[in-house]
């Protein structure tokens, strides 16, 4: 009912809020192969009390103001999502997260979503920056902030513990005085 286009291909942008709980965690198990190498969200949602808690938590987040969670549909299918992790409104930063399953692969949803997300950051919400973090070793993440035409400001040696394992993390961001001349940016060489 509340969703947004992502495109004339069925693909769609909706809220993803605690009663949909089992779709989100038939979803996850979908999608965990993918996910857990790189982020804590699969290992977050082993059964359905906690998929219930996750997006109760960002339905408390999102009250007050400090992110918000959506789902990815490609023909009224849950396939992926993107979400702020972090929404600081009076620091005016915010940072991007994306997820997706085998399904939702290689048709540039992310890309789209989060476009939306960025759009909507900076010209609804008036914020002044948008972040992307990411495994240096995540070449898939790293690869969508480079074609949503951010900036890779650096990297924070073995910041990030995950599964045991010290990653380094890749910061990329964009500032809304940078993304009207990024809105459509495309890497050379990369898909939509």
């Amino acid at each position: 009912m509340f969703a947004t286009s992502l495109g004339d291909d069925g693909a769609c942008l909706c809220p993803l809020e605690p009663w949909q709980a089992e779709e989100f965690l038939a979803h996850m198990d979908r999608a965990r192969g993918l996910v857990d190498p790189w982020v804590p969200l699969a290992a977050a949602v082993p059964d359905l009390g906690s998929a219930r808690a996750l997006l109760q938590r960002y339905a408390d987040k999102q009250a007050a103001d400090t992110g918000r969670i959506y789902g990815i549909r490609l023909d009224g299918t849950l396939v992926g999502g993107v979400m702020f992790r972090i929404f600081d409104q009076a620091s005016g930063t915010c940072e991007i997260g994306c997820w997706l399953e085998p399904a939702g692969q290689g048709r540039g949803l992310v890309d789209r979503a989060s476009r939306k997300l960025i759009d909507w950051a900076f010209d609804v919400r008036g914020m002044h920056r948008v972040e992307w973090l990411a495994s240096a070793a995540n070449t898939r993440s790293t690869a969508v902030a480079e074609r949503l035409g951010m900036t890779r400001e650096g990297v924070l040696r073995q910041a990030y513990l995950h599964h045991g394992v010290r990653h380094d993390e890749e910061i990329w961001a964009v500032l809304a005085s940078e993304w009207p001349a990024r809105r459509g940016h495309r890497a050379p060489g990369r898909p939509a």
